[in-house]
């Protein structure tokens, strides 16, 4: 299985992972204050690091790891 991330989106309650594999995680927007703080516009502009093994938001210093998104969202 490859959990690289290859697509992100963010709403006003989730923040979403789609990974190289086809599988989809997810976790609630409140656990990532920064995000949750955010503009949609701020949310918008991500970037993959690492070739997907995470997601950094510029414009708000964010930088969540796939690992820590499927660790979190299993708990």
């Amino acid at each position: 299985m490859d959990s690289h991330a290859i697509d992100v989106s963010v709403d006003e309650n989730t923040l979403r992972f789609v990974l190289a594999d086809g599988r989809e995680i997810s976790a609630p927007l409140e656990w990532f204050p920064r995000l949750r703080d955010a503009s949609p516009e701020q949310r918008k502009k991500w970037r993959l690091i690492g070739r997907g093994v995470g997601v950094h938001w510029p414009d708000v210093d964010e930088d969540i790891a796939v690992d820590t998104l499927m660790r979190n969202s299993l708990s």
